[in-house]
Order: structure tokens, then sequence, then C-alpha cells
């Protein structure tokens, strides 16, 4: 069984307070609030929240930091990863928009081929051609894997997993969200907590 399922021994509470301090669980520079997220292109309960979390970074201008991690019996999250990866050293906007595309046409893409034949279409689209091998010296598939092994140190267990994180006077705070219902009022008190945001979100 994949890692990513290990029964869970500790309550959420525990994992952000031994998360503090760790690296990826404070907002960028120039933010005072954002959302972190460890998210598996391949995941149905990823691409039902992605517009949600989409919505929110837009409406309250405030960073998205979306992370790989895959799961590892999915037959092709883990080369979706690598395609966003590629598509980010085009630019950064094309590499959100191609994981938009993705979690968006997720029920369409069942094997690998399929997501290789979308990928074509994607990149066709924007005017450019996919490669025939993608990340022929692995660096991109290095990123995707160091994702994961932080996800696992900050005792990620699930998909997604998101945490709306704080820099207030520099003290850091970060709550992981349970309920994506109660996101926008999670969201509400981090800004006025926090007397706002500096750092427009990804557009």
């Amino acid at each position: 069984m994949s890692r990513a399922f290990f029964a869970w021994m500790g309550a959420a509470a525990l994992i952000v307070s031994a998360a503090h301090g760790q690296s990826g669980l404070k907002p960028p520079p120039g933010a005072k609030v954002a959302m972190i997220e460890f998210s598996d292109l391949e995941c149905p309960s990823c691409a039902h929240e992605n517009p949600v979390l989409k919505d929110a970074a837009a409406k309250y201008h405030i960073p998205w930091e979306r992370h790989d991690f895959p799961i590892q019996y999915h037959r092709w999250s883990t080369q979706a990863a690598v395609n966003a990866r590629w598509f980010d050293t085009k630019s950064e906007k094309l590499g959100g928009d191609y994981r938009d595309a993705v979690f968006a046409n997720q029920a369409s893409i069942e094997t690998p081929d399929d997501l290789r034949n979308f990928t074509d279409k994607f990149a066709k689209d924007h005017g450019m051609a996919m490669p025939f091998a993608v990340d022929p010296q692995g660096k991109l598939a290095a990123e995707v894997k160091a994702d994961y092994d932080l996800g696992i140190r900050l005792g990620v267990h699930q998909t997604p997993t998101v945490w709306v994180v704080t820099d207030k006077h520099g003290v850091t705070n970060a709550t992981q969200v349970s309920d994506f219902n109660k996101l926008y009022s999670m969201l509400d008190e981090a800004v006025e907590e926090t007397g706002g945001n500096t750092k427009q979100a990804r557009k």
C-alpha cells in the first residue's frame, strides 16, 4: 500500500504544530496569507475542490502554492505532474492552466496514452508542441519527488491536503482545511487577523 494511505496516527492539530518551522508552511515573501496545497492530478477529490481553490485565490488575491503529491498506484498522475512542470518552464500561468485543464477533463483521461493525447492537444492549442521525451534527464521528475517527500515530512496522508497559512509580524501559523465548505470563512479570518495581503494571486 502507498505510504500516502498509512493510517493516521495523530490529530490534525498535531500535524500543524509539528510542521511549524518546516519549509513550505508559510506564505511566500511579501504575502501575509496564502494557501498551500498538496494534490494528485488523478485524484477525483482534488478535481472537485480545484475550482473552489482557484476561485478563493482570485477572490482574496492570495498566493496559491500547488505541490505535487502523486499517489503511487495511480496510473498517470506522476507523468501528469512532470508534464505540468514542463509547462511551468514556459510560464507559471501555463503550468497552472494545464493543471486546471487536467482536473476539468480528468474523467476522460483513463490511461497514460489518453494523458499523452490530451497533453499534446493542450500544447497545440497553446501554440507549441510537446517533445517526444518530456524529461530526458529526470530533472522534472526529481522536482515532483521532492514535493512528495516534503508532503511526507509535513504529514500529508491524503489528497487534497490544503493549509491556510499566515504571517503576522513574522509569526507564521498554518491551519489545515478539514472542510472545504469553510474555506472562505477561514480566509476571512486569516485576512482580518493579518490586516490584509500584499501579494497578488496567480492569474
